[in-house]
């Protein structure tokens, strides 16, 4: 058996190795070799390994092969071998013994051939063309679904789903002046602030005073889904926590602990706060999340500029439809009004600078637009296998599709001039869901309310379901400003708002549409009832990031 590769090669060299010079053929042997078909060959060689594995001699088997297929002579390393032992051959010096060099170490494979040698088991030499090898398929399992239980939301109109959702409905701003910090200087002064907030009764109050705010709404965000989602006392005692994980992310981190710490050091390192490297990565929200749960399943986050929220759930729920979890909280969370978050997109020129009218400063697809205006908060939704959630009797909100990423590859800040990027990521997301384009009828939309960014997706959702006469369009950043990482969360809790409502919130401050764009396919400035079949819900982020997720009732 131990023979049997060297057997091979052996072969092998017959069919195809042509002698030179030095190993001139004897007329005798070429002959012969013209006498012989190929089918007399491969009776011999099949003969000869036959003998050897029935006990033969190796040397004899080596040189029955080589005399009655080789049209060349023996070299001299093969004939001073005649009559070794079989360890000469196949021990420890084997390779040194036949072709002269030095023993190398045995790769796996080798080692688990020797070890079926040892063990007495024959091996079988195929000279033939191997017959294909027929492997019995896996039948065929249903993928799991995933569904959505709980959300969580800290937004600048609402601290919780229905009042959230129904202040969209009536059309409420919450862009306001900022008050957390003098922004007199600043040629921006208007932000989405959340103006009210306590962690009583969700944080302790320790943690409270020590972490930044941006895990402050991702911890009170998260706990309130799970809330919202059943998910008491009792029973998270019976949950099985190695299958239940946490994936919320953000854009901007703990940018305020960062800049305190900042701050303190242009006095002295001793004056640092000891906790802010580790308050300012992103990771630490989702960490001090599942370790105040005890959740041991998967636990990272994600940061991708303004699409993190649609990451993060996206992979979430790949998390559930692989098995290997049950429950996920996730989403995203970002608090950057502070006057480095501030000055940094003051710097950008990408704000509005409509100080004196804040809450007409947000208007995408209007004429009159200038930039986005800020925002801070977060959301979380709780994923759950639909089996798993059904087992509990848990209340189902929607169903999770699926959904798609890309990137532009085309600029740090300025979305692709044809929106390449974002039409891939649409026609990929609806064909990772199995959903056909004329079955969405409503697209909460990334649109900001900035020059560029606004009409390119529209025109990208014209190009993918302009054929499409039910669908209408929105965008909830007109009345909340843009949440940075924790936007698509967000706005997915507005869009499974509107399946289980079936209304959908109105676009504010669309007085003068741009030219180019049908308003017959945006909401007006009024609620609409719409009966989803479908939503789709886009968020695209500084550095060409594109995401696009996709909700329907679940049946």
């Amino acid at each position: 058996m131990a023979a049997s590769p060297l057997c091979t090669w052996l072969v092998a060299a017959c069919m195809s190795v042509t002698a030179d010079n030095e190993f001139a053929p004897k007329p005798s042997m070429v002959q012969c070799s013209k006498r012989l078909s190929r089918w007399g060959k491969r009776r011999r060689v099949l003969a000869q390994c036959s003998d050897f594995a029935r006990g033969g001699s190796i040397s004899s088997s080596i040189q029955g092969l080589v005399s009655s297929c080789l049209a060349f002579e023996p070299c001299d390393q093969y004939c001073s071998s005649k009559g070794l032992p079989y360890s000469a051959f196949f021990g420890d010096n084997a390779l040194s013994s036949v072709f002269g060099s030095k023993s190398l170490p045995l790769n796996r494979r080798q080692r688990r051939t020797n070890r079926g040698s040892h063990s007495g088991e024959t091996m079988a030499v195929a000279v033939q063309p191997a017959k294909e090898v027929t492997t019995k398929k896996k039948p065929l399992t249903e993928q799991r679904r995933v569904v959505v239980t709980g959300m969580g939301v800290m937004s600048p109109i609402g601290h919780e789903p229905d009042s959230f959702y129904n202040n969209l409905l009536e059309g409420v701003s919450g862009i306001s002046e900022i008050e957390s910090f003098d922004c007199s200087h600043f040629p921006t002064r208007i932000a989405g602030e959340i103006k009210s907030f306590s962690t009583d009764g969700w944080i302790a109050p320790k943690l409270s005073k020590r972490m930044d705010k941006f895990m402050l709404y991702m911890l009170t965000a998260g706990k309130k889904a799970l809330a919202d989602g059943g998910i008491t006392e009792d029973v998270t005692d019976e949950l099985d926590k190695s299958r239940c994980g946490v994936l919320i992310g953000s854009a901007m981190g703990g940018i305020k602990v960062f800049n305190d710490a900042i701050e303190a050091l242009r006095v002295s390192y001793r004056k640092m706060n000891p906790f802010c490297v580790p308050f300012a990565t992103t990771n630490m929200g989702s960490a001090m999340l599942a370790m105040d749960l005890g959740w041991m399943g998967p636990n990272y986050s994600i940061s991708t500029a303004c699409a993190t929220s649609n990451f993060c759930i996206l992979n979430a729920s790949n998390h559930i439809i692989r098995g290997e979890a049950d429950m996920m909280l996730c989403g995203g969370s970002d608090a950057a009004i502070i006057p480095i978050g501030l000055g940094g997109f003051v710097a950008c020129r990408a704000l509005s600078q409509r100080n004196n009218d804040p809450t007409k400063a947000s208007r995408p697809w209007d004429t009159n637009r200038d930039g986005f205006v800020m925002g801070e908060g977060a959301g979380v939704l709780l994923l759950e296998e639909l089996e798993h959630a059904k087992k509990r009797g848990a209340k189902i909100y929607a169903e999770f599709l699926g959904g798609s990423f890309t990137c532009d590859a085309y600029h740090m800040t300025e979305p692709h001039p044809d929106g390449a990027g974002v039409i891939l990521c649409i026609e990929s997301a609806l064909a990772r869901s199995g959903v056909s384009r004329e079955d969405v009828n409503y697209i909460n939309a990334h649109a900001t309310s900035t020059l560029a960014g606004d009409f390119r997706e529209y025109q990208a959702l014209v190009r993918c379901f302009g054929q499409n006469p039910e669908l209408k369009v929105n965008s909830t950043k007109s009345m909340i400003g843009h949440l940075l990482g924790a936007a698509g969360a967000v706005e997915a809790i507005a869009t499974i708002q509107a399946i289980r409502t079936g209304w959908v919130h109105p676009n504010i401050n669309l007085e003068s549409p741009e030219e180019g764009v049908d308003t017959d396919l945006l909401v007006g400035s009024k609620k609409e009832r719409l009966d989803i079949k479908v939503a789709l819900s886009n968020s695209f982020g500084f550095g060409g990031h594109n995401s696009s997720i996709i909700f329907a009732p679940y049946k």
